[in-house]
C-alpha cells in the first residue's frame, strides 16, 4: 500500500527521528510513504489574511500533485498538517480564494480540494487500525506511563481539522494503549506550549511549557509524546523540566521492533 507523503522541512532537519521512524514503523505495517517529488516549505503557518495568496501556493502545489497520485497526502509534522489541511479547505470551499490561486498556477488545471489530507496518527487509526496494530507489536511497552501531548494546530479549528475532539482528543492515548503502555490523561495535553511566542515572548513560553511538563508529570506521566517538532522544542529547552520527550513515531518503531527502535529505552 502506497501514499504520497509530504515530509515538511523541519523533518528533514532538527526532527529527522519523527520522519524516519514513521517511514521505518510504515514498511513495517506494510505501507511506503512516496515522498512528492520538489515540494517546497508550506510556510510553517496558514496564513489568516484573505488576500494573502502568494503564501498558499505551495501548499497547493503539492496538494494538486498528490492529487494526480492517488488523491490522498500523509503528514506529520503537526505544523505541516495545519496548513496543508487548512490551505485544502480554502481550495474546496473559499470560491474566491480558488479562482485567484488557479489564475495564478494552474489555469489549465484548476485544482479545487479534491486530495484528502491525513496524518499519520489518522492512518494508523482508520487504515491500518489500532487492533490491527497491537498484533503486530514485538516489544510491548508494558509498565510505561505516557502522557500525550497535542498541543494546538492538531485540532484547531475543529471544523476544519476534524482530526479528533479539540476538548477531548482520544487518538494518541488509543495509540498508547495499542502498544502496550499506559496512556495518562491530564489538564494540560492539548493546551498551548507557547509555540512561536517563543522567539519574541520568550518567559511566557517558558512558562506556558512548564505549565504543560508540570502538568504531566503531576498526573504520573513518565514520558510526553508529540508530532510537533515547535512543541518537542519547547518542551525539551523551555520548559525546565526532566520529563522525556518523544516523537510518537519512536515510540512506535520501538514497539514494532523496527531497525533503530531498539536503542529507545
Amino acid at each position: 500500500m502506497q501514499f504520497s507523503y509530504y515530509p515538511g522541512c523541519t523533518l528533514k532537519t532538527k526532527a529527522k527521528e519523527l520522519d524516519g521512524f514513521a517511514r521505518r514503523s510504515a514498511l513495517a505495517l506494510g505501507i511506503e510513504l512516496k515522498e512528492l517529488d520538489a515540494w517546497q516549505c508550506c510556510g510553517g503557518v496558514y496564513p489568516l489574511a484573505r488576500d494573502e495568496i502568494a503564501t498558499k501556493l505551495a501548499s497547493v502545489r503539492a496538494l494538486s500533485a498528490a492529487a494526480d497520485e492517488g488523491g490522498k497526502l500523509v503528514t506529520l509534522c503537526s505544523a505541516c498538517h495545519h496548513v496543508l489541511k487548512r490551505v485544502n479547505d480554502d481550495m474546496k470551499n473559499d470560491p474566491e480564494i480558488r479562482d485567484k490561486v488557479n489564475a495564478y498556477i494552474a489555469p489549465d488545471k484548476p485544482y479545487s480540494g479534491e486530495t484528502e489530507v491525513i496524518h499519520f496518527l489518522e492512518l494508523l487509526r482508520d487504515t491500518v487500525g489500532f487492533d490491527e496494530l497491537k498484533k503486530k507489536v514485538a516489544n510491548p511497552l508494558a509498565g510505561m506511563k505516557i502522557g500525550a501531548y497535542y498541543g494546538c494546530m492538531l485540532l484547531r479549528p475543529g471544523k476544519v481539522m476534524q482530526f479528533d475532539d479539540p476538548g477531548d482528543p482520544s487518538i494518541m492515548e488509543d495509540l498508547i494503549r495499542a502498544l502496550g503502555a499506559e496512556p495518562v490523561e491530564y489538564p494540560y495535553r492539548n493546551e498551548c506550549c507557547g509555540g512561536y511566542l517563543t522567539l519574541d515572548a520568550k518567559e511566557l513560553a517558558k512558562k506556558k511549557s512548564a505549565d504543560v511538563a508540570k502538568s504531566a508529570e503531576d498526573c504520573g506521566a513518565q514520558v510526553l509524546v508529540t508530532a510537533c517538532p515547535l512543541c518537542m522544542y519547547n518542551l525539551t529547552v523551555n520548559s525546565n523540566s526532566s520529563l522525556p520527550v518523544l516523537y510518537f513515531t519512536q515510540l512506535l518503531a520501538r514497539a514494532l521492533g523496527v531497525e533503530g527502535g531498539e536503542e529507545l529505552k
